[in-house]
């Protein structure tokens, strides 16, 4: 498959596909733990992104959308087709970035790295986009918190150290990082404002 090929695959209706992935990533967020469904009408992405954290760049990322990949992400076809469809500028340091593309969470910098916002702009943080191989394997977590009515459950493999991470910044709040689960074409919204706990092993 050519570079040309690559570069050219967005999507095939850009305003339905943009605001339909944009009413996900909302929804996602508004209720966390909750998984959602993009319908990207993506046919090819370039690897190792899935198409779920494709459809969010291409409706998120544009030249005022600071970028930080990963070494999974960074170089070759992922970065030039970020260039191409969303001109969104790559930075090398992740406490500079709005949004970290996260292919391989094992080898990711710790949470305090990323920017945090500040107590008059918590928005001025890094949203996270963690690629998982799945949401059915992994420890299963209750979630408490804003948009969650009593609790909910959720089964993912997200590491013990990155949780303690989390936690350490919870005393910072508003400040902190919300993460965006990436899945296939499924995503699920971890905000700063919900609170996990560990149920259990596999």
């Amino acid at each position: 498959m050519s570079m040309a090929f690559e570069l050219s695959a967005g999507f095939a209706d850009k305003v339905t596909s943009a605001q339909t992935t944009f009413r996900a990533v909302m929804q996602a967020m508004a209720r966390p733990g909750t998984v959602q469904r993009l319908e990207t009408g993506l046919q090819q992405v370039p690897a190792p992104l899935t198409e779920a954290t494709a459809a969010i760049a291409l409706t998120l990322f544009d030249h005022d959308t600071p970028l930080w990949l990963d070494e999974a992400t960074r170089g070759g076809v992922v970065t030039q087709w970020l260039r191409f469809h969303t001109s969104a500028p790559q930075v090398d340091e992740p406490n500079a970035a709005a949004f970290a593309l996260i292919a391989d969470p094992d080898t990711m910098p710790v949470l305090e790295q990323f920017a945090l916002g500040s107590n008059d702009y918590p928005d001025r943080s890094t949203t996270l986009i963690l690629q998982l191989g799945s949401l059915d394997d992994g420890l299963a977590f209750e979630l408490s918190g804003p948009g969650i009515r009593g609790t909910a459950m959720l089964r993912a493999p997200l590491s013990a150290g990155l949780l303690a991470q989390r936690d350490a910044l919870t005393p910072l709040f508003p400040r902190g990082i919300d993460l965006i689960l990436a899945v296939g074409d499924a995503i699920v919204a971890l905000p700063r404002t919900t609170r996990l706990v560990a149920q259990g092993g596999n």
